[in-house]
């Protein structure tokens, strides 16, 4: 009875260790999911070059571009991004102090890859992380400019649509800066100019809106241009949102 009491906890102990995942194996698994929330970031429909992936990569907190697969996002296979991440784990039954490891996973980037993909492991190459050179910075947005060239519409009468485009037109507007113009109810005609955002940040946008009575210019808030808020929208610029609490 005595040798059978002693083997319960050594048997408790052994069936533990059969359940409990090394202390490199879950620092590994940390690791892959830096990988994976990198992939998350860098998914978007809006084709890139392989050069603009790896850039945006290289910005993403505890990741390193270790190697860049392909041309552009939207071509072939698209863009295979080696990074390189890191994980740290600690068991107090079996570690003396914490595990840390660095691993390497490759991340899919084109038109077909999946916003949640599973991260591939891979051998880490040999060398050093690869460095990018800062994006160039877009135009400026020429505010005061659109201010001075839009026309002015009297109370009682309908802005011109026409006369809106001839007016932005004459401004030779940076080939970089897009155009939207459409009129909307009431007799206005909104404008929206804008660049290419990064997908992360604050797109660039300005907003003009024509109407009878009134012409407006303005830069909607910081919290409206975040991607997917609508701000840098010409709906925006016919019936503007609401100013964030």
């Amino acid at each position: 009875m005595r040798r059978l009491l002693l083997l319960g906890p050594l048997l408790v102990l052994t069936v533990g260790c059969g359940v409990v995942q090394s202390s490199e194996g879950e620092a590994t698994d940390m690791a892959r999911d830096t990988a994976r929330e990198a992939g998350r970031l860098l998914h978007s429909q809006r084709p890139r070059t392989a050069e603009e992936v790896g850039r945006s990569a290289s910005g993403i907190d505890g990741v390193e571009v270790m190697r860049l697969t392909g041309t552009s996002t939207h071509e072939g296979d698209g863009v295979d991004v080696v990074v390189r991440t890191e994980g740290s784990a600690y068991n107090g039954w079996f570690d003396v102090e914490e595990i840390t490891v660095r691993r390497c996973f490759s991340v899919r980037v084109s038109s077909s890859s999946e916003w949640d993909e599973e991260p591939g492991d891979v051998a880490c190459p040999d060398g050093l992380p690869l460095a990018f050179a800062p994006a160039p910075e877009p135009p400026p947005l020429p505010y005061e400019q659109l201010r001075a060239k839009l026309p002015r519409v009297p109370e009682g009468g309908r802005a011109d649509e026409t006369e809106v485009r001839r007016a932005l037109t004459a401004m030779d507007l940076h080939p970089e800066i897009r155009t939207e113009v459409r009129t909307g109810e009431r007799g206005s005609v909104g404008v929206l100019l804008s660049v290419q955002g990064n997908g992360f940040d604050p797109q660039d946008c300005l907003l003009a809106r024509v109407a009878p009575g009134a012409t407006e210019v303005w830069v909607p808030s910081r919290v409206q241009r975040m991607p997917g808020e609508g701000g840098c929208t010409i709906a925006n610029a016919l019936d503007p949102l609401p100013a964030p609490h």
